[in-house]
């Protein structure tokens, strides 16, 4: 590979990444138990204090497994529109919320729900809070 192709990439000011985790919705969240690895996608709300994860309960006790078994997560967000990329890497415990939110904050705070092969009226949600103990961002340069 002598010739790959590569662009080069910087790490995220404070205000960029506060900007990207406002205004972004959706990630990766990768957990882990013992040597195994699941990963899921998800949606989130920051609010510059709180990370919160949406997940989904329809009976997917091998997601809860990954849950409880995970002393650090890792969350990743990214974009890449042309020849401009980010990606923003959070890690930390990842928990059950305490907080009780009425489904209309629910819908304010995230996306529409992706339904698969489940009814609607087996889905019910669970809040997660990633505590961020590490955040890392990489945006291309111009």
């Amino acid at each position: 590979m002598e010739h790959a192709d590569y662009v080069y990439t910087t790490g995220m000011d404070d205000a960029d990444l506060e900007e990207r985790l406002r205004t972004g919705d959706h990630g990766v969240l990768a957990l882990a138990d013992g040597d195994d690895a699941y990963a899921v996608p998800l949606s989130y709300h920051y609010d510059g204090e709180r990370f919160l994860l949406r997940v989904s309960d329809h009976g997917d006790a091998e997601k809860r497994q990954y849950l409880e078994t995970t002393d650090t997560a890792t969350f990743v967000c990214y974009d890449t529109t042309g020849d401009e990329s980010w990606s923003i890497h959070i890690r930390g415990p990842v928990r059950q919320s305490d907080r009780d939110i009425d489904e209309g904050t629910l819908n304010e705070w995230f996306p529409p729900f992706h339904l698969f092969d489940e009814a609607v009226e087996d889905v019910e949600f669970v809040l997660y809070e990633l505590e961020p103990a590490a955040v890392t961002g990489r945006e291309t340069v111009d």
